[in-house]
């Protein structure tokens, strides 16, 4: 069967991704929802943020499916739709796609891999972790920090890989996927500030007590990790052990070094405000929440971070969503 990439959720990662593979002459099918289809079939897809300037995709040359049979010839099935939705997904790849393609989840957080193996026995389901942030919004998609795509090793992303060698969207192979997707929810314990702030990303990092708050939940996850004997991999330019201390230095330090380490634009803002923006269920219980869960296996108790999962569900139920860095941090802190 020729090399044929489905991919489950064509949001900001997913469609990102597809669009830079298309554009690299990969079979590939996004599949989203109608609203992304429509923007897509009128305009095609405008990718921006990589070097060498925008890449264009007319509309002839992309589409989105909105049905879930596209995924019938697939050789890889990539899921990057929310974690709420993973089980559905699940049940459309167990429903659709063929009994040998291997998925790849670029979800956030640990338990998503986990609950696609429960729900499709006998399937290679492989890790995947996007450290970069992409901001969509209509027909555009827009990578707005540095980062990579890496992915576990398996002869199907071998294979995508060696396609992609040299060109943007090219995954970094890699045989720790676990541990490196525990460094990468290290650093996504900064979704759930960034969205309670209310402001972009880079005005967010930029405000010490913002990322007092981010320190501490990095430290006490640090130290859940220590506990249930979890190293995480380097993810970025920093060592875990690192982080906290760095996301603490004085504004005048970090936003002149943290933020051009990152290359944090202005256009970019974290998942879990384009959830709030949407009305969509967050994925709290899958970033900050998995922390908490942890502990609790471990007999410990992770406050800081149990604290902030309070804060976003009561912001989901319709509560505050625009905390200043000094409410946040007496919230939070105390």
């Amino acid at each position: 069967m020729a090399e044929r990439i489905a991919i489950l959720g064509a949001g900001a990662v997913g469609g990102y991704l597809g669009g830079l593979w298309r554009h690299a002459g990969v079979d590939a099918v996004l599949i989203g929802r109608p609203r992304v289809a429509a923007a897509v079939a009128a305009q095609g897809m405008r990718l921006t943020g990589q070097a060498g300037g925008a890449i264009l995709l007319a509309p002839e040359r992309i589409a989105v499916a909105t049905d879930a049979r596209a995924l019938a010839d697939a050789t890889l099935v990539v899921v990057a739709v929310k974690s709420a939705a993973t089980a559905e997904a699940a049940a459309a790849i167990a429903a659709h796609a063929p009994a040998a393609a291997p998925v790849l989840t670029l979800q956030n957080g640990i338990a998503n891999r986990d609950i696609l193996a429960a729900h499709l026995p006998g399937r290679a389901v492989l890790r995947g972790s996007v450290t970069f942030n992409v901001a969509h919004d209509g027909a555009r998609w827009h990578k707005a920090t540095a980062g990579v795509l890496a992915v576990e090793r398996h002869p199907a992303t071998q294979a995508l890989a060696a396609r992609l060698a040299g060109r943007p969207g090219c995954p970094v192979l890699r045989d720790d996927m676990l541990a490196f997707a525990w460094g990468k929810l290290l650093l996504n314990l900064n979704n759930a500030v960034n969205a309670l702030s209310g402001k972009p990303l880079r005005a967010e990092l930029s405000a010490r007590g913002y990322r007092r708050v981010l320190a501490a939940s990095i430290a006490e996850a640090l130290a859940v990790l220590e506990a249930a004997g979890i190293r995480p991999a380097k993810v970025g330019p920093l060592p875990p052990g690192l982080l906290a201390p760095f996301v603490r230095l004085p504004d005048a330090l970090f936003n002149t070094v943290g933020l051009r380490l990152q290359k944090v634009d202005p256009a970019a803002r974290s998942s879990m405000a384009d959830d709030f923006a949407a009305g969509r269920a967050s994925e709290i219980d899958r970033l900050n929440g998995e922390i908490v869960a942890l502990a609790e296996r471990h007999g410990r108790d992770a406050p800081v971070n149990r604290r902030i999962v309070a804060l976003v569900r009561a912001a989901e139920a319709g509560g505050r969503r625009a905390w200043s860095a000094a409410e946040l941090e007496r919230a939070v802190l105390g």
